[in-house]
């Protein structure tokens, strides 16, 4: 039987130091595991002064490579300013953004209102339109959040999490009608 292979010692070295940083509990410590959403998650609104919640979604940034010149070799340049040997450069491919990162924010339910029951109708509702077709659980799971981001981005909001105007497209939520004028008396 082979023995496996050891690791470098740059590695045994660098896992030493990190060890000998801190203690783990210091971690745990600052970052509580009930403010992170559950694995696979989208994060919950946030509560704003003005008693609403306020959802926040980040947009990666997208690259491509394309064809571009790297330089491999820098220039050789005399004190006088005069140039020895000019850099090299190779055709290489090069990232190039396409679509820069952005992030977006939007009225949505607090986090107090989406119980299972709430996640459950949101389901049910999104199944009776042809956009969820996994089992009623009333948790965000991975088919749920695919078929929120499917259904809202067909309506202009790239995101997985739940908009309050989504909420009440869907009839979950009350939609606020305007208040009306007193009525006059008419003789």
């Amino acid at each position: 039987m082979s023995r496996p292979p050891r690791p470098p010692a740059a590695l045994l070295a660098a896992l030493t130091a990190l060890a000998a940083c801190g203690d783990p509990q210091t971690v745990s410590q600052t970052v509580s595991r009930d403010a992170l959403p559950p694995e696979g998650q989208p994060p919950m609104a946030e509560h704003v002064e003005d008693g609403t919640c306020r959802a926040r979604d980040v947009q990666p940034a997208i690259y491509e490579h394309v064809m571009g010149e790297v330089q491999v070799v820098q220039a050789e340049i005399a004190e006088d300013g005069t140039v020895i040997r000019p850099p090299i450069y190779r055709k290489a491919p090069v990232p190039r953004v396409v679509r820069e990162r952005g992030e977006i924010t939007f009225e949505a339910p607090c986090p107090e209102q989406m119980t299972p029951e709430f996640i459950a109708s949101v389901q049910r509702a999104l199944a009776a339109r042809g956009y969820f077709a996994g089992n009623v659980t009333g948790t965000l799971d991975a088919p749920t959040t695919a078929a929120v981001r499917a259904y809202q981005s067909e309506r202009g909001l790239k995101s997985a999490q739940l908009s309050l105007e989504t909420a009440r497209a869907l009839g979950l939520v009350a939609v606020e009608l305007p208040a009306k004028p007193p009525a006059q008396d008419t003789l």
